[in-house]
């Protein structure tokens, strides 16, 4: 029944943010129209024009563990207000969903004390897969600052650039250039 509900509940933003162009450009996961098959032709398109002009392409490719599990509460509620202009009701019944649950662990007979949960989304939700998308949305900003292409899919997130030159020390150095900017990059 909850799922009926959340299905209910996601048209709103879903159309605000479809009506508004809001929803992110380079994310092909939990949206019309976008697959993982949309966001590999990107990816591939990319390189092989790249090719064509005879550079190369330079593709690192992460993949964030136990993603959904880390999205922070007040930081996601803050971004949809401010970043995605979700306000009045629709606000309050998403942050009634996400926040005030609880957690405990039973193990040999024991009960551990009840731990309020601060991050994640609700695991097999509706909704939880929308709201990871928006929480990650500004990712897509930070990997264009420093020069480089992005293209997520879920939880899976392309980074390239395209070189002019296919020396060895031009691309060992764009590599340590985005490895000292993905380590040094804060959420935010």
């Amino acid at each position: 029944m909850s799922n009926v509900f959340e299905k209910a509940v996601s048209r709103q933003p879903n159309e605000h943010l479809s009506d508004q162009g809001l929803m992110p450009r380079h994310q092909s996961a939990y949206m019309k129209h976008h697959s993982t098959e949309t966001a590999m032709l990107r990816v591939m398109s990319d390189a092989l024009t790249a090719a064509d002009q005879r550079r190369m392409t330079l593709i690192g490719l992460l993949d964030l563990s136990a993603a959904f599990d880390c999205v922070g509460h007040a930081l996601l509620l803050q971004r949809l207000q401010s970043t995605f202009g979700l306000s009045g009701t629709v606000l309050r019944w998403l942050t009634s969903f996400v926040t005030g649950r609880s957690q405990q662990v039973a193990h040999g007979g024991q009960l551990s004390p009840t731990q309020s949960v601060l991050f994640g989304v609700p695991q097999g939700s509706v909704l939880s897969p929308l709201l990871f998308v928006l929480y990650t949305a500004d990712l897509s900003r930070v990997v264009a600052n420093h020069g480089f292409t992005p293209q997520q899919y879920a939880d899976d997130c392309q980074v390239y650039t395209r070189l002019t030159s296919t020396s060895v020390d031009d691309a060992t150095a764009t590599v340590d250039r985005f490895s000292r900017c993905s380590t040094t990059s804060k959420p935010g």
